[in-house]
């Protein structure tokens, strides 16, 4: 038996080695081609190292794509800390504030989920442009904080269901407002949450693409994303330019995971999200 559980033991690793490998190899050949020549990335296959290491191709994604990275990271950032703060607040008051209508409120949010862009882009871009916002940052800023609200209320009210009901009515008892509980007691136990929330915020709004295109095409306030895509060009391309590109554009969010992956395991591991 000891044989056999050992023998399943190696099979395990070696399917989970298989799963690492093709999950890493993408972001191995976007490297290897990213310092390649325009005649090695014809002459070698991507997995290949390049026969002579170049640093063009990612000093003219970097140029190109500069404008556009900062946009992407300003808009995704403050849209990132709205989100998660409204979230929050949400969260709070459909857990521990009891009012009327609570469970109607929670469900519309919830709907915000499971709506697709797509249904809404069309009279999204009308309201946006009736505002004065279009083409701007304020307008990505505004829409990736609305959407992300339904997402971040659902993941705050998930955690917030696990905090005693007594440690709420200790404090009331005490004098404590409504207010006063939610900066007091809750924001200091809501550490965890917001890093798990922050990260996955981060991610969607980052990876985002279609509000990108369809609310901000100029050159003011176009994010990372469109002009990513616009590296292609009309005619040829450049792969090891493109390349580079990709990867300029991956570096904040495997920052981002590298930094605070742990908290977002730990949110798994603790139930600050919940299936």
């Amino acid at each position: 038996m000891s044989g056999f559980s050992d023998l399943k033991r190696v099979l395990l690793y070696i399917i989970l080695t298989l799963f690492a490998i093709a999950a890493v190899l993408p972001l191995y050949t976007d490297i290897t081609t990213a310092f390649k020549t325009l005649a090695d990335t014809f002459l070698t296959l991507p997995i290949q190292l390049p026969p002579t290491v170049t640093f063009e191709p990612m000093a003219e994604a970097f140029y190109k794509l500069l404008a556009p990275l900062a946009h992407s990271l300003i808009f995704t950032s403050i849209a990132t800390v709205l989100s998660c703060l409204l979230g929050s607040i949400n969260g709070y008051l459909l857990t521990k504030v009891k009012f009327p209508g609570s469970n109607i409120v929670f469900l519309l949010l919830s709907l915000g989920i499971f709506l697709p862009y797509q249904v809404v882009i069309v009279p999204l871009v009308i309201v946006v442009s009736a505002l004065g916002l279009y083409n701007t940052l304020w307008a990505l800023i505004l829409v990736h904080t609305i959407y992300g609200v339904t997402v971040t209320s659902l993941l705050f009210r998930n955690f917030y269901g696990l905090i005693p009901d007594s440690l709420i009515m200790a404090a009331k008892t005490d004098g404590a407002g409504t207010w006063q509980i939610y900066q007091r007691i809750i924001l200091p136990l809501s550490v965890l949450p917001f890093m798990v929330t922050a990260v996955l915020q981060f991610t969607s709004i980052w990876n985002d693409f279609l509000f990108g295109v369809t609310l901000a095409l100029g050159p003011s306030a176009q994010p990372a994303s469109v002009a990513l895509a616009n590296l292609l060009g009309t005619t040829t391309v450049s792969k090891n330019t493109l390349m580079a590109g990709a990867l300029w554009y991956s570096l904040p969010v495997l920052l981002i995971y590298t930094l605070l992956g742990k908290y977002l395991v730990r949110g798994y591991m603790s139930g600050a999200i919940k299936g």
